[in-house]
């Protein structure tokens, strides 16, 4: 665990990193506490000295400069950061939505190390041949080899490596993000509406995720065996590739290697004779059958992890970001995306109240009135200028007026969605979003809200009871015990003697008056770091 000065060394250099570039990172006219300020201050001056170097350079290009400089764990930051509009705000998010992450390859020297440490043996006793890396991101890097069957033939494969040390270097930068997080949280109370801290913890289960290669293995395994019965079915070309258990650890997963042309190549599909309408309607349809009907959805399907195959079948790669909606979840989304289209404002807005998304304190009318605000502009318009994103989007921006705590599961659909529609328009400009939809809509609700939905919600409901009735007399037992317990500290009282409290008194000022001295002397030790940087001209600091 890093001490309080380490971690305002990491995030003073990360502010001037990111004031090199000219990114904004405290945009002006925020209300933001006084710490925040004198980082703003203290970096003034290096805004202003690099303005030259990226004066025609656009915003985006410029945070993803400035990321790609500080390293993997501001790179998956950023990323995580772009699904959290609600955090910080519209325009750096739509920034960060198409953040790339491509970093130089480690040697091919640790490659091998790292298979052999993996699998035991020599490289050569799992893999006829090994290529240098043809792909390298912030967490892991992909090598194409082969593999000799028993029969003698060989298999081509793909082969994702975690990068050396990579998770001890993520663990230092997630302390100061919790610093960070913490210090903010502190100081500006409106923040805590949005849980800066709680945002830190889930980029961290996020990335713990990310680094146990078992874990990306068996979310293929799960989409296999989801989309299985799709299969059969005319129009459905969506597929994922094979994992190679036997030579798949924590920190190496070996798969299918996928021959196909990448989504993005529209020259090349054209020429393939591919019908690239037809694809876009599979890629659309392929998520939301996946979010909607299974609630287990690629979180992360930019062009670069989707490929054509020859026959027209899209297939997705890299599943170390996935996304989960429980059935609560997916029937709120059904029922606000139709509240929306059928102008039934009440209804969409009465969703939020029953889901407890808004607090009761506010007047359903009112709240209603804010869904018509969404919902009146896109009807009358092109359905191909309408988008189920923006709609989303535009939802989750009520968040702050209505007293909404932020749903990460629902952010993490909206901002999918965004990377989907995007992926889906560039194969077809004209697509019909709402066209392509409604089958896979209708199928949703149809299973669920039909005979054979209600007959599986009651079977659901008549386990829960079965395990209640099973439970009850255990249940009973220690209620009977909690009830004595509670009788018998009625009838004694619960005591602390004086010396105990004056104990606890002091020990919670001594902390109180630590944590005060603490916050400041980091805010003067930042403002000091910056000036020294600005005054012996940034020595080391890329």
């Amino acid at each position: 665990m890093s001490n309080p000065l380490t971690n305002l060394f990491r995030l003073a250099r990360a502010g001037i990193v990111l004031a090199q570039h000219g990114v904004r990172f405290v945009p002006d006219g925020m209300k933001v506490p006084l710490l925040l300020q004198l980082a703003r201050a203290a970096t003034w001056p290096i805004r202003v000295l690099s303005w030259p170097f990226h004066a025609g350079q656009r915003s985006e290009n410029r945070v993803a400069s400035a990321l790609a400089t500080l390293g993997p764990s501001y790179i998956k930051l950023g990323q995580f950061l772009a699904t959290r509009a609600d955090v910080i705000g519209p325009e750096l998010a739509k920034d960060l939505i198409h953040l790339q992450d491509r970093q130089p390859p480690f040697p091919v020297g640790a490659a091998r190390r790292a298979v052999e440490d993996a699998l035991g043996g020599k490289l050569e006793d799992h893999f006829t041949s090994f290529s240098p890396a043809i792909a390298a991101a912030s967490i892991a890097q992909v090598h194409k080899a082969t593999v000799c069957e028993a029969d003698g033939s060989e298999r081509t494969v793909a082969v994702k490596i975690l990068r050396p040390n990579i998770e001890k270097r993520f663990r230092q930068d997630l302390d100061s993000y919790y610093f960070a997080a913490s210090l903010i949280e502190y100081f500006h109370k409106p923040s805590r509406r949005l849980r800066p801290v709680a945002v830190v913890d889930m980029l961290k289960r996020t990335t713990e995720l990310e680094m146990d290669l078992r874990l990306e293995a068996a979310a293929i395994s799960e989409m296999a065996e989801n989309i299985a019965p799709d299969q059969e079915a005319e129009g459905m070309k969506f597929r994922v590739p094979k994992v190679d258990w036997k030579r798949t650890t924590q920190r190496v997963l070996t798969q299918e290697w996928i021959e196909g042309i990448p989504i993005s190549d529209i020259k090349l599909i054209d020429e393939a004779g591919i019908d690239r309408k037809a694809l876009g309607i599979i890629v659309l349809q392929a998520f939301l059958r996946h979010a909607m009907r299974d609630g287990f959805f690629h979180a992360d399907m930019h062009q670069g992890n989707l490929l054509v195959e020859p026959n027209g079948t899209v297939v997705a790669v890299d599943f170390g970001i996935m996304g989960r909606l429980g059935r609560m979840e997916r029937r709120y989304l059904a029922e606000i995306l139709h509240g929306l289209i059928t102008r039934n404002y009440t209804l969409a807005a009465q969703v939020h109240f029953d889901a407890g998304y808004v607090p009761a304190h506010h007047p359903v009318g009112v709240f209603a009135q804010a869904m018509r605000a969404i919902g009146e502009p896109i009807h009358g318009r092109a359905a191909s200028e309408i988008s189920m994103a923006d709609l989303l989007g535009q939802l989750f921006a009520y968040t702050d007026v209505f007293d909404m705590e932020t749903r990460p599961e629902l952010i993490m659909l909206q901002k999918s969605m965004v990377l989907v529609e995007g992926v889906s328009r560039s194969l077809d400009p004209n697509l019909n979003i709402w066209t392509a939809a409604e089958p896979i809509a209708k199928d949703w609700v149809e299973s669920t809200y039909g005979i054979s939905g209600r007959l599986r919600e009651a079977g659901e409901g008549a386990g829960v009871l079965g395990k209640v009735l099973a439970d009850a007399p255990r249940l009973l037992q220690q209620a009977e015990s909690t009830a004595m317990a509670l009788s018998e500290m009625a009838r004694g009282g619960l005591r602390l003697d004086a010396e105990t409290i004056r104990q606890i008194a002091s020990e919670e000022a001594r902390q109180s008056r630590n944590a005060k001295l603490a916050l400041w002397v980091g805010a003067l030790a930042l403002v000091g770091i910056a000036a020294v940087l600005v005054l012996g001209g940034l020595p080391g600091v890329g």
